[in-house]
């Protein structure tokens, strides 16, 4: 299965299904947060990576209401979806694979990128992280909002039992297959660890490397991946 094949086959039922999730919206604005955006964001342009339907440009615009943001999402369905939702002028939307965003005319510099289970569904993840670092202004933010479990049996355990009982069934029941979800689930057991993760990013040139924790079923799972770009 492509990767942006299934999500957009997803589309038409993805934000009912990540709704049902407690806390999903909730921890994104979380992560949004930890960006730690000054003020309200005025007169700065941040970049969500793998915005879907709009649910992470929602947590961004909720942490810097009076930025620019740059939305990006390499599934026509989702983005469909996104800009179906009403949006300040300051939000555009743009229709590329992260690999492709220099080809589709995403140009920084970025005083902000924000990246919401893009990092783990890369297939060449490292070329992607240096690109997003030199969109990056000096010594600006870049947050991944991912599941990470490797590290954890316990969260191994937690995270194979919500995607068999919640996830794949919820899915299979909304659009009739749950190819996608079922690798979703795949996906997160094969991502880096917590420590591999922060790892990958000091090896790509980022700095200040930290790793926030979320509450409720998803601690231990979902985090939040904190760094800075080069002082260039």
């Amino acid at each position: 299965m492509r990767v942006t094949d299934g999500f957009d086959k997803a589309a038409a039922d993805y934000d009912r299904l990540v709704g049902a999730n407690p806390g999903y919206h909730a921890q994104l604005r979380l992560s949004a947060r930890r960006m730690g955006i000054p003020g309200r964001g005025k007169g700065l342009r941040l970049l969500d990576l793998g915005c879907g339907t709009g649910a992470s440009t929602a947590a961004l615009l909720h942490a810097a209401p009076e930025a620019e943001i740059v939305a990006v999402d390499g599934s026509s369905g989702m983005l469909a979806r996104a800009r179906e939702k009403s949006w300040p002028s300051t939000v555009s939307f743009v229709h590329s694979r992260a690999e492709d965003l220099a080809d589709s005319g995403v140009r920084g510099p970025f005083d902000g990128i924000f990246a919401a289970y893009l990092v783990r569904n890369l297939s060449d993840p490292d070329a992607v992280l240096r690109a997003v670092r030199d969109l990056l202004r000096p010594g600006a933010p870049f947050v991944a909002h991912e599941y990470s479990v490797a590290d954890s049996a316990v969260a191994k355990a937690v995270w194979t039992a919500v995607c068999w009982t919640v996830i794949i069934p919820a899915g299979r029941l909304a659009s009739g297959d749950a190819s996608l979800y079922r690798y979703l689930w795949r996906s997160v057991l094969d991502f880096d660890g917590v420590a591999a993760f922060e790892k990958r990013l000091w090896n790509n040139g980022f700095n200040t490397v930290r790793t926030g924790r979320m509450s409720g079923w998803q601690r231990g799972v979902a985090h939040t991946f904190f760094a800075r770009g080069p002082q260039r």
